[in-house]
């Protein structure tokens, strides 16, 4: 098989459940994976063959993502403030709305802070601060002991140096585990039940549940938890950074109002209601 078979052959496949562009962008990915090849050299050398390993690991790929297994997770990697991370079935795949998280908290940080990412799933929120404020002491916690293997091996791989802690923080008996921080920033699960049936079956599917849903009656579970740990944690002239529910803004705003925290709502790049910065007032 030619790579240029090989690649037709990806993206007629990928057509079936993928629009053009998706499946092209995909086939893209994949086939720069497997070959090790960028596009202008694949299509250089588009007569050659692949070899038949390559042949047969194409092939399960293509099994997989038939079955609406997100890419990331079938080449194991997700590209991040540009940073390629590992990442499996344990983490949230990060999106694009998580990287402007990370910007807005980059904009108006010093040196030498101390920062918590609370549930940090891949690691990718402490590791991109981590790599842009060299001084800053980053800290980074999860419930799940899987998803901080796969955050610290981020974490080595890409040689930043992160606290990692495994813990429950809905168990206020685990927060003195921690010191106070001049930045606490979580991207926390906030996917009401209910919202199951309107999802995607590639996250419905594969991605963690536990990093993704809330009880329909608490939706704000994660937020006002926080913002509790916040009265304790931060420190004075310290902020909350969150990622949240598109549909919450307002909601969560208020939440944070009648805990004694002033908060700014910002919007993504697709003018959604997607994250807050909040302190304590005074």
């Amino acid at each position: 098989m030619t790579m240029q078979e090989a690649t037709f052959s990806l993206l007629n496949k990928l057509r079936s459940i993928y629009s053009d562009s998706e499946a092209s962008q995909i086939t893209d990915w994949v086939m720069e994976h497997l070959t090790g090849s960028k596009k202008t050299e694949r299509i250089l050398y588009k007569h050659s063959a692949i070899t038949n390993a390559e042949e047969v690991i194409l092939k399960e790929y293509i099994e997989r993502l038939l079955q609406h297994e997100p890419v990331q997770y079938v080449l194991n990697e997700a590209w991040f403030c540009g940073a390629k991370l590992y990442v499996d079935k344990n983490v949230l795949i990060p999106r694009p709305e998580t990287e402007e998280l990370v910007e807005w908290i980059l904009t108006s940080s010093i040196d030498n802070l101390k920062i918590l990412d609370i549930g940090t799933g891949s690691g990718c929120i402490p590791i991109a601060l981590k790599k842009k404020n060299t001084t800053a002491e980053v800290w980074a916690c999860d419930i799940s002991e899987r998803a901080l293997l796969v955050a610290k091996k981020n974490a080595a791989t890409i040689g930043t140096d992160i606290s990692f802690l495994q813990l429950d923080i809905l168990d206020k008996e685990n927060w003195n585990q921690l010191p106070q921080f001049d930045i606490i920033v979580s991207n926390p699960p906030y996917v009401p039940e209910k919202d199951k049936d309107t999802m995607n079956e590639n996250v419905l599917k594969y991605e963690p549940a536990t990093a993704l849903f809330v009880p329909d009656d608490d939706a704000l579970l994660f937020y006002k938890t926080i913002a509790e740990f916040g009265k304790q944690h931060l420190k004075e002239n310290g902020f909350l950074y969150f990622e949240i529910h598109e549909d919450l803004g307002n909601t969560t705003m208020q939440l944070l109002q009648s805990l004694g925290y002033k908060a700014e709502l910002k919007k993504d790049m697709q003018q959604k209601d997607r994250m807050i910065k909040s302190g304590l007032i005074k």
